[in-house]
């Protein structure tokens, strides 16, 4: 079936044609002649990576924006998909609605305490599930016009974590707007008869692919397939994933390879250095020298950045998430652009965006977790990682290889994973923990007035549709009895209401157990209130996870240093003799805040790496996740009156979100001016926005860090007059710094 024959406005089908696309794959003709997903009817579409799901969606979108029947909602589990969908929407921002207009994109994923009033004059809307989450505590308006929701990446509500939210995010929107439809997609459904019926949808299950998937098993030098075919690889070394990477490059392709930590793939990539180096062309690794500068000159250096720059330069680099997210970004569009050859990443990758490539090695079916030991991976995390191989229009079989030690491995292997169904989706909802944010929120906005409400509202989730809903009533009613204990909710017999209390933490989209911390620490207080003080308030609470783990080494100095500054914490410290668990909880706490101490402090980011062995990516996260619990803190301060506590908590979130102490602030505050260059202006004796009016374009440019660009944009912002000889250098430096940024782009 072509496109030309879809049931859609001409412009659609002209901008979908446009783009590429003539004739429709057998998943997208399933579910454009096979269902009645373009009549409105609900659908969940199962098939494999790259067969086709996301036009599906897009289709389906434009058709209901363009003949004006109201808003959609895309959701995504994380925020570089929700980036690149975002990105591959944009396509269609040219389309004229019925009215005149044109069709409006947008894209929100980052504050939680809002209701993004703003977000009502787009047409189609890329949201994460928790951003969608957040929108409906606060009763979004707009919410109640979207009547088309797509939930992509829909197994992820097996994920104990971020499950919970996407059911309930599904099971909210059902319940503001019945008529509301529902567009689900995955690559790995097992139960989607299951799902469809709980989404009371249809569903296509399809397996196939553009490219054709081999899936197979590793063992002494050869490879044996599902299909029946095998080959042999010359063992060269004595790491099988080596030797299988470097026969995929030999004929042309990519590799990628899946390790177990991120150590493992740091390792592997720099085993292949040498062999990889041998086997780049001139031309090849002049481009790749481009790629390596980029990375050196994209955020701070550091020890990681060096050596991942080292790394690109002969074709092969690691993936995980301690990258910062720059680098990671630089990486992927090198990989998708087939100078990188060999990628060597943890299993994140192959939840995130979508890098497809020739030959997937799986180096081991087994993960390490903390307390657990080493266990066999999930089958569904297996055929997320297998769902790669294999790059469209450019691979005509993709090639996806466990690794095998013994023959008695191997038949393991071929039969529990290669040959295996994935697990079924099972809901994760019914949990105390994660139950406590949801039940408050089903309360505090107003979705439910009494506890047969709340009852009512969890009846319809996939938990209640799988299990017994009476399971989940005790739970519920825990939780609600907590809820009502620490006053967050009120009743009086027969109606319940949230409090003020209540209302702002669902608000504030925080566990209710971190709010009673924060809530009973400020009244609490400390001997000597300091910065650390709230900075280790804030690791104290549930919110902060995962904290970076304390090194054997490290252990003796931070019970020093807990020792030395025990006056300021707002937390009694246990000791080790009373709980041995609790205290060693509490030491991993002092480590998360002392991270966050150094960052403040203006410790760059390869002494943080240095001193506590926490990466760059990993960092960010931790800065984010504390910021927005010292946002909490203040706004819970705020609530119950300690004003002596404010100006140092609302000072400490520009720190922390800034990076740098006190006399920094007045300079960072201003656009262009981060913490490296902030220090150098104030080092130069610019302390003041005063002292940066007074001074000359010439006196500016001619601090270190500080170009042409950066002292215009400087101006702009402080004001100060130029003259024409000091607008003229302006332009002149300006000028040649374009010219070197041109020159630059590989």
């Amino acid at each position: 079936m072509k496109v030309e024959e879809l049931p859609v406005p001409e412009t659609l089908k002209r901008a979908v044609t446009e783009s590429g696309v003539v004739d429709l794959y057998p998943p997208q003709e399933d579910a454009f002649v096979k269902t009645q997903v373009l009549e409105g009817r609900n659908l969940v579409l199962a098939s494999p990576t790259a067969s086709g799901k996301t036009l599906v969606a897009e289709v389906c979108a434009l058709k209901h924006v363009l003949e004006g029947k109201g808003k959609v909602l895309y959701l995504t589990p994380l925020r570089a998909l929700a980036s690149e969908k975002y990105l591959e929407f944009q396509k269609y921002s040219r389309l004229t609605k019925a009215g005149g207009e044109k069709v409006r994109i947008g894209i929100s994923t980052g504050d939680l305490d809002s209701s993004d009033p703003w977000l009502a004059r787009y047409d189609i809307i890329i949201s994460t599930n928790e951003k969608t989450d957040s929108l409906l505590r606060h009763r979004t308006p707009w919410i109640n016009t979207v009547s088309l929701i797509i939930a992509d990446e829909i197994h992820f509500i097996n994920d104990a974590e971020r499950g919970p939210t996407l059911e309930v995010v599904l099971a909210r929107l059902m319940q503001v707007n019945p008529k509301l439809q529902v567009l689900a997609l995955s690559a790995t459904i097992r139960n989607a008869e299951e799902i469809a019926s709980w989404l009371n949808a249809d569903y296509v299950t399809r397996d196939w692919r553009p490219v054709k998937l081999r899936e197979g098993v590793y063992l002494h030098g050869e490879v044996k397939f599902n299909d029946g075919h095998a080959y042999r690889v010359e063992e060269t070394y004595r790491n099988p994933a080596l030797n299988l990477a470097l026969n995929t490059v030999k004929q042309g392709g990519q590799a990628l390879i899946f390790t177990g930590t991120r150590k493992e793939a740091v390792d592997t990539a720099k085993s292949l250095t040498s062999i990889m180096k041998q086997a780049t062309a001139k031309e090849a690794k002049r481009r790749l020298e481009k790629v390596a500068e980029r990375i050196m000159a994209a955020g701070e250096k550091t020890r990681l950045s060096e050596q991942l720059s080292k790394l690109v330069e002969n074709g092969v680099a690691y993936h995980h998430a301690g990258l910062s997210g720059v680098h990671r970004g630089i990486l992927e569009e090198s990989f998708r652009g087939g100078l990188v050859k060999v990628l060597a990443a943890t299993p994140t990758l192959a939840a995130g965006v979508n890098l497809p490539a020739r030959v997937v090695i799986i180096n081991s079916y087994e993960r390490y977790e903390p307390g657990y030991g080493r266990y066999p991976i999930p089958i569904l995390e297996y055929k997320q990682m297998s769902g790669r191989a294999g790059r469209p229009k450019y691979d005509k079989v993709g090639e996806a290889v466990l690794l095998a030690r013994t023959d008695d491995e191997e038949e393991y292997l071929m039969e529990s994973y290669v040959n295996a169904q994935p697990e079924r989706l099972w809901s994760k909802l019914g949990v105390e923990r994660v139950l406590r944010s949801h039940v408050l929120a089903t309360v505090a906005s107003g979705f439910a007035q009494s506890e047969q409400g709340v009852f009512d509202f969890f009846d319809k989730t996939l938990y209640a549709f799988q299990y017994d809903p009476v399971n989940i009533r005790p739970v519920i009613s825990k939780v609600l009895q907590f809820l009502h204990g620490e006053n967050m909710v009120e009743s009086d017999g027969r109606y319940i209401n949230a409090t003020k209390f209540g209302k702002r933490v669902s608000e504030l989209y925080i566990d209710p157990i971190s709010a009673v911390t924060i809530r009973d620490c400020l009244y609490r207080g400390a001997e000597t209130v300091t910065d650390l003080s709230f900075l280790h308030l804030i690791c104290h609470t549930p919110d902060v996870a995962p904290q970076p783990y304390p090194r054997r080494k490290e252990m003796a100095e931070l019970e020093t240093y807990t020792e030395a500054h025990r006056s300021e914490f707002m937390v009694a410290v246990p000791t080790e003799l009373m709980d041995l668990l609790e205290y060693e909880t509490f030491i991993r706490e002092v480590k998360c805040a002392r991270v966050l101490e150094a960052w403040i402090n203006e410790v760059t980011e390869d002494g943080i790496i240095e001193r506590f062995s926490v990466e760059p990516g990993d960092l960010f996260r931790l800065l984010e996740a504390a910021r927005w619990l010292i946002y909490a803190t203040y706004e819970l301060a705020v609530l119950f009156g300690h004003k002596d506590y404010r100006l140092r908590i609302s000072q400490l979130e520009e720190r922390v979100k800034l990076g740098v102490k006190p006399e920094l602030l007045p300079l960072t505050r201003l656009e262009g001016i981060g913490r490296v260059r902030g220090r150098s202006l104030f080092n130069a004796g610019y302390k003041t926005v005063e002292d940066l009016k007074k001074a000359s374009v010439t006196e500016l440019v001619e601090v270190p860090l500080v170009g042409a660009q950066v002292a215009k944009k400087i101006k702009d912002q402080v004001g100060g007059k130029l003259s024409e000889e000091e607008a003229a250098k302006l332009r002149k430096g300006y000028e040649r710094e374009q010219r070197l940024i041109t020159e630059y782009k590989p």
